[in-house]
C-alpha cells in the first residue's frame, strides 16, 4: 500500500500534506490492493481532515459512507475479475457472466485471502484521490479494470431506481435482488447525497483508459466562497497604506509606456541610476537568463531582453523592494520559491514556445510574481491582520474562515487583486489568479498560465514536496511531459543550473 499523506509508517495522517495540498489544488492520493480494514479507516480519516480543513464537517459522515461504498465495490470488481479467470469465464460474456456470479459470492467469502492474494498479485489496484481546487471538491475512488456491459448497465439500473425513493427507509423497505448486493448500497449513497443537497449529477462513473472511475463533485458552501471573496476584498483594501513603486522605477516605467520613448532614451535614463542599474544587469545575467558571456551595459541588456523585458524586471524589482524588508524566514522562503518558479517558467518558455516573443517576455515576471497573495500575508502588518479578524467577528463571518484566508486558500485571488489595484499588466494579474487552475484562465492566457502552473510544481516536486502523479495530465499533456522520464530529465536539469546559480 502506498499513499502521499502518511506522516510515518503507521497510519497517522500528516495534517501538513493535507494544508498543502488545499493551498495549491493539487490531488491527495491513497492507493492499496487488498484494502485491509485499517487501511479503510485511514481513508476515512484522511477524508475527515480534508473535510474538517474547509469547513466541510457537516460532510464527513455521508461522505465516510459513500466513501465505504465505493472503495468496497471496487476491491469487488478487482476480485471478480481474479475469480472469473481463475474459473476460465469470460467477464464479457453474458451467459458467462451470469454463471460466474452465481457462486462468485459465497465462493470469494470462504477463500477471500487466497483472491485478495492473486489480486495483490496481478497489481489490481484501489485508488482514493481528494482534490479542492477553485469552488469544488473532488472526491474519487479508482481501480484498474474497466466495467463490463453487464456492470455499468446494472449500475444505471440502480442508479434510475434510487430516483423512485424519497428516504433510506423507503429503499431498506423494497425487496431487491442479492446477486450483487442488489445495488442497495449504491441506491442508499444516492439517497445520502441527496440529504446534503446534491444530485446524481455530482455523482459519475466513467470506464477509461483500463480504470473504472467514481467521482463526487461537492461545490465549497456558498457561505464560505462569499465569505472568502468577501475577506479578501477587505484585505486589499486595509493595504492602502503600502508605498507606490521607487520613484526611479515609476520613472522609467512612464518612459516605457511612452510610445514615443526612444530605445536609447530609455537605457540612457537607466543607466544614470546606479543602484536601478546594477539591479537590471543582476537579474539579466542571473542563471535564468544564461547568457554565454556578461551582459555589462543596459544597452545590451536593453537589446537582449527587449523593452517587454525591461518593464516586467522593473515590475519584479519594485515589488520586491515593497514586500522583501525584514528577516522573516518564511517570507524569505517564499521568495526562494518565487525566484526558483521564475528560473523554470523562463527557460521552459524558451524551450516549448520560443516562437512567441510575448510569452517569453513575460514569463520570468509572471513566475517570480504567482504567489504575491500569500508574499502579501507574510509582509502585513500584525494590527492590519487584527483588524481583519475584527472584521470577521463584526459581520458574523466563522473565524474558520479566517483560518482558510491566511492559510493561503484563496492567494490567487488576492494577488491578482493587489496587482490589478497598482495597475500591473493583465498578464500579470490574470496568471496570478489562475495559476493553480489555469483550466479556468482567459483564452489569451491560457497557455502562460500553465506554463507557470507547470513550473510551479516542478519546483515542489523537486522538493519532493508533491508527487509526479499529483500535477494535472491534461496540464502536463500541452507541453508534451506527460512521460515521467522526460520531466524528471527537464526537472534535474533547471534545478542543478538554478543552485548552481
Amino acid at each position: 500500500m502506498s499513499d502521499q499523506i502518511k506522516s510515518s509508517k503507521n497510519n497517522t495522517v500528516n495534517l501538513s500534506k493535507i494544508k498543502m495540498a488545499i493551498e495549491m489544488g493539487v490531488p491527495l492520493s491513497i492507493t492499496t490492493y487488498t484494502l485491509p480494514h485499517e487501511m479503510e479507516v485511514y481513508m476515512g480519516n484522511v477524508l475527515s481532515v480534508f473535510l474538517t480543513e474547509l469547513d466541510q464537517k457537516q460532510m464527513v459522515e455521508y461522505l465516510t459512507y459513500c466513501l465505504c461504498e465505493l472503495v468496497t465495490n471496487a476491491k469487488k470488481a478487482n476480485t471478480k475479475r481474479i475469480y472469473f479467470e481463475e474459473h476460465g469465464l469470460n467477464i464479457d460474456n453474458e451467459q458467462d457472466y451470469a454463471l460466474g456470479m452465481k457462486d462468485f459470492k459465497s465462493e470469494t467469502i470462504a477463500h477471500i485471502n487466497h483472491y485478495l492474494a492473486l489480486q495483490k498479485q496481478a497489481g489490481l489496484y484501489i485508488k482514493m484521490i481528494l482534490q479542492m481546487r477553485k469552488d469544488k471538491i473532488k472526491l474519487e475512488v479508482r481501480n484498474n479494470v474497466e466495467l463490463t456491459f453487464y456492470e455499468y448497465k446494472r449500475i444505471h439500473d440502480k442508479l434510475s431506481r434510487a430516483q423512485q425513493y424519497t428516504s433510506i427507509n423507503d429503499a431498506l423497505a423494497q425487496i431487491l435482488d442479492s446477486s450483487e448486493g442488489a445495488g442497495l448500497g449504491l441506491i442508499i449513497m444516492i439517497l445520502m447525497l441527496r440529504k446534503i443537497g446534491l444530485t446524481e449529477e455530482n455523482y459519475q462513473v466513467l470506464s477509461e483508459h483500463g480504470e473504472t472511475i467514481t467521482r463526487i463533485i461537492l461545490p465549497l458552501n456558498e457561505n464560505i466562497q462569499s465569505h472568502l471573496s468577501l475577506l479578501s476584498t477587505e484585505f486589499v483594501n486595509l493595504i492602502d497604506d503600502l508605498p507606490h513603486f521607487p520613484e526611479n522605477i515609476a520613472t522609467v516605467g512612464k518612459l516605457l509606456n511612452d510610445p514615443k520613448s526612444k530605445l536609447s532614451d530609455i537605457a540612457t535614463h537607466i543607466s544614470n541610476d546606479v543602484s536601478l542599474t546594477a539591479e537590471l544587469l543582476r537579474m539579466v545575467n542571473s542563471a535564468a537568463f544564461a547568457m554565454s558571456s556578461p551582459c555589462k551595459s543596459i544597452f545590451d541588456a536593453v537589446r537582449i531582453v527587449g523593452l517587454r523585458g525591461i518593464k516586467n524586471l522593473l515590475y519584479s524589482i519594485g515589488t520586491m523592494a515593497m514586500l522583501t524588508s525584514g528577516d522573516d524566514q518564511v517570507k524569505k522562503d517564499i521568495w526562494v520559491h518565487a525566484y526558483g518558479v521564475a528560473f523554470y517558467s523562463y527557460n521552459l518558455a524558451r524551450s516549448f514556445c520560443a516562437g512567441d516573443k510575448q510569452l517569453v517576455a513575460d514569463s520570468y515576471v509572471c513566475g517570480l510574481l504567482h504567489d504575491m497573495g500569500k508574499i502579501m500575508f507574510q509582509t502585513a502588518h500584525p494590527g492590519l491582520m487584527l483588524e481583519l479578524k475584527q472584521k470577521c467577528a463584526d459581520d458574523g463571518i466563522p473565524e474558520r474562515v479566517f483560518e482558510l484566508l491566511v492559510a493561503g486558500v484563496n492567494h490567487g485571488e488576492i494577488g491578482a487583486l493587489i496587482a490589478e489595484k497598482w495597475n500591473f499588466p493583465e498578464v500579470i494579474s490574470n496568471v496570478i489568479r489562475y495559476h493553480h487552475s489555469p483550466e479556468t484562465a482567459p483564452a489569451e492566457y491560457r497557455r502562460l498560465t500553465s506554463l507557470v502552473y507547470i513550473a510551479d510544481m516542478m519546483v515542489h516536486y523537486v522538493k519532493t514536496e508533491i508527487e509526479y502523479a499529483q500535477i494535472d495530465a491534461s496540464e502536463l499533456e500541452i507541453f508534451g511531459l506527460h512521460d515521467q522520464e522526460k520531466f524528471d530529465s527537464i526537472a534535474k536539469k533547471l534545478h542543478e543550473v538554478f543552485t548552481a546559480g
